[in-house]
């Protein structure tokens, strides 16, 4: 991706959108709505790294009710040639072809190298990467088990919605409410991983949500992680102008 004359490519990750009620979190969806405002005017493209909403599954032909405004400006921003990019989390692994079809947005299910600009990116939503955490691995695995989607999908959706509505909120592996303190940069599984990829190809950033907390830390002399942190308790967002990568808070 090249990246036109006073052009900029933002990201952002884990708004958490409907959590824990639609209601509560119509503030943030607010701030979230006057940010994509503001970077449009100079926006060249915008990546999301997964849990825009803190629950979304996709029927056949129906999707969770609300969010129009946050879809409705995504919408907008393709339409108006910014390339938006979106990466799946655990918070909503089980994203099909809605964003696809209706936004023009594609979707990733995995990490995915990026050269922005000639300056190689690593950018994933981080679930399930790096050691340890083996309780949420095994959970998704169950959750992204086809069979277990076609049986989940067999319920009703008003009830198949509040009931992944409630366990989203009430399950710590999935809701991350263990993963919001830092282990030290030798144990953060993240690091850890990134650092392992380097031993087969350099990138210049490894970028990741997941774990909510703004970071950004050296993995050698010519590659860093970070993680983009969350617009639940940070609001805090990345910018790259094609030579430098900053690490930014929403305070407006």
């Amino acid at each position: 991706m090249k990246l036109p004359k006073d052009k900029k490519i933002y990201f952002a990750s884990d708004q958490h959108f409907g959590a824990p009620t639609v209601a509560s979190s119509k503030t943030r969806e607010t701030l979230f709505l006057n940010w994509l405002n503001t970077i449009e005017n100079d926006a060249a493209a915008l990546f999301l790294l997964g849990d825009l909403f803190d629950f979304w599954f996709e029927y056949k032909s129906v999707v969770p009710k609300g969010f129009v405004r946050i879809l409705g400006k995504l919408a907008q921003l393709v339409d108006r040639g910014i390339e938006v990019h979106y990466f799946v989390g655990n918070h909503d692994l089980w994203m099909k072809d809605y964003f696809e079809t209706e936004l023009g947005i594609p979707v990733y299910h995995a990490p995915k190298d990026f050269i922005l600009e000639n300056t190689t990116f690593f950018i994933g939503h981080g679930d399930g990467l790096g050691p340890n955490d083996k309780g949420y691995k095994r959970l998704k695995k169950l959750f992204t088990n086809p069979l277990a989607k076609r049986l989940y999908q067999m319920l009703h959706p008003d009830i198949g919605l509040r009931i992944g509505h409630f366990f989203s909120v009430k399950n710590k592996l999935l809701s991350g409410s263990e993963e919001v303190v830092f282990l030290g940069e030798d144990k953060e599984w993240l690091v850890q991983y990134a650092q392992r990829k380097l031993e087969t190809k350099h990138r210049d950033y490894f970028l990741f949500g997941h774990r909510h907390l703004p970071l950004e830390i050296a993995l050698n002399s010519q590659s860093k992680y970070i993680n983009l942190g969350d617009w639940v308790t940070h609001f805090t967002y990345g910018v790259f102008d094609g030579q430098r990568f900053e690490l930014k808070k929403w305070e407006s």
